[in-house]
């Protein structure tokens, strides 16, 4: 962690996400807000440096020339994503592999890191992207560990994340890790974000990461679910709200939602406890009975499994000042 200022160099590109570049953007320039800290020297640059139409149809003007831009170790190079084809921009392409390795560290927002996996940048480690473009990348480029849950992965100098937003909390762990906790979490205020997700939180909420059930009685018992985090939701009881036996419910819900109940139970409460964690005062033990846990050590095995971190750690790094 410092106060030293830090380059931020944002590649833009035709057909670019508007968000995955203004996102991160308004994270990093919110450092010029604190009086007596050094913040960043945001530049963008495009091919030939002219002005680029992005995916939803404005139009951003650089600052630069692509080709004159020389990455040095205090440099952060951001690689936003874009609606790509079958071929990649091969300016993009050419320039990060001879001068992305030159950078301090490398960033990607959503399928700007299928832009580092093609330039041989993510090669032998770990990485994620959208949830729709982790298959491609798997298949496309071997060498890369792809990770497909987490919103965004660090693997040394190199950071990916997930798609859109994501691009903001991995800019806010960057900050952080840059300006500390407090800076961050301020910046999370200000932009309304509230607080950051962790890197390992899954791209999906519970209700997002399962599929919605097609038939009314399945979809009522989902609906319930998430009303409900602290009754007793066993598969018996499930299966009766639902008239159906219980190995024709389990069957069916797992069919129509592509999750077991039982997973997807967990799912919810761990959501749930999230936020209690996050937003209120209240402690360990009572949030894991609202949540159905039994007991507290039932909430860890829970946390750990699912985030990676207890609850205690996660309210530590992640809780308001009410909480």
């Amino acid at each position: 962690m410092g106060s030293s200022p830090r380059n931020v160099l944002v590649l833009l590109y035709d057909g670019v996400q508007s968000l995955d570049v203004t996102g991160p953007v308004e994270v990093f320039a919110a450092l010029a807000h604190f009086p007596g800290r050094a913040g960043y020297t945001i530049r963008t640059v495009a091919p030939a440096g002219t002005p680029v139409r992005t995916g939803s149809g404005l139009t951003l003007v650089p600052d630069g020339e692509l080709e004159s831009a020389r990455p040095d170790p205090g440099t952060t190079v951001l690689v936003p994503g874009g609606r790509f084809t079958a071929d990649f921009e091969p300016r993009l392409t050419g320039w990060l592999r001879a001068h992305g390795g030159g950078a301090g560290r490398l960033v990607s927002v959503c399928t700007g890191g299928l832009l580092l996996a093609e330039a041989g940048l993510l090669d032998g480690r770990r990485a994620t992207t959208h949830w729709y473009a982790c298959e491609r990348m798997a298949r496309d480029y071997p060498a890369v560990s792809v990770e497909p849950d987490p919103i965004y992965v660090r693997d040394g100098p190199v950071a990916t994340s997930a798609g859109v937003t994501a691009g903001i909390d991995l800019a806010l762990a960057l900050v952080e890790e840059d300006h500390g906790r407090d800076v961050a979490l301020t910046i999370a205020r200000h932009l309304v974000v509230f607080l950051r997700r962790p890197g390992n939180q899954a791209q999906f909420s519970a209700q997002l990461a399962a599929q919605t059930a097609r038939r009314d009685p399945l979809r009522d018992v989902q609906q319930w679910i998430t009303e409900h985090p602290g009754e007793n939701l066993g598969v018996e009881r499930l299966a009766a709200r639902a008239r159906l036996s219980p190995r024709h419910f389990a069957r069916a819900f797992q069919a129509e939602t592509g999750v077991t109940p039982g997973r997807y139970v967990e799912r919810v409460r761990v959501d749930h406890a999230r936020r209690l964690l996050e937003e209120s005062g209240e402690g360990i033990a009572q949030i894991a009975r609202a949540c159905g846990y039994g007991n507290p050590e039932a909430l860890r095995r829970a946390f750990v499994r699912t985030l990676g971190q207890p609850p205690a750690e996660y309210r530590r790094r992640f809780g308001t000042s009410r909480a």
